[in-house]
C-alpha cells in the first residue's frame, strides 16, 4: 500500500508504504510463519481474514522488496509491485520530503491497483 497522510510537516503531509497480504483465517499459521521467515512484520486478524503487515520501511527496502525482486509476482499484482518499488526508490532519495516528490508518488498511487487502466 502506497499512503498519504496528513502530518505535522512542513507539507502537511507525509507519504508511507505498508506491505500486506491478506488471507482466510484457515491460513493462519501460514501468515505467522511470514514473521519467523522475514523477521519483520506483524498478524492482525480481522475476524474474517488474517493479515501479515510489514510497516517499517527498513524491512520493506531490506526485506520484502528483495525478496520481490527475487521471486517475482504474476500477472497484474507485478505492476503494482513496480509502482510500490519506485515509490520506495522516491523515500529512500528523500523525495517523499519535497512537494513535487509528494505529487510524484499522489500520481503514482493514483494508477496503482484499482486505479490501473488495463491495455
Amino acid at each position: 500500500m502506497i499512503k498519504l497522510k496528513p502530518a505535522q510537516t512542513k507539507l502537511g503531509e507525509a507519504a508511507h508504504l505498508e506491505f500486506q497480504i491478506s488471507q482466510s483465517l484457515r491460513d493462519e499459521q501460514l501468515m505467522i510463519n511470514f514473521i519467523s521467515y522475514f523477521k519483520a512484520g506483524k498478524c492482525h486478524n480481522n475476524g474474517k481474514a488474517i493479515d501479515f503487515r510489514v510497516a517499517k520501511f527498513s524491512d520493506i527496502i531490506e526485506k520484502i522488496i528483495p525478496f520481490f525482486d527475487k521471486y517475482p509476482v504474476i500477472g497484474t499484482k507485478y505492476q503494482d509491485y513496480i509502482d510500490f518499488k519506485l515509490v520506495s526508490e522516491l523515500m529512500k532519495n528523500k523525495a517523499h520530503l519535497t512537494r513535487e516528490g509528494l505529487d510524484k508518488i499522489r500520481l503514482i498511487k493514483s494508477g496503482a491497483n484499482k486505479g490501473r487502466k488495463l491495455i
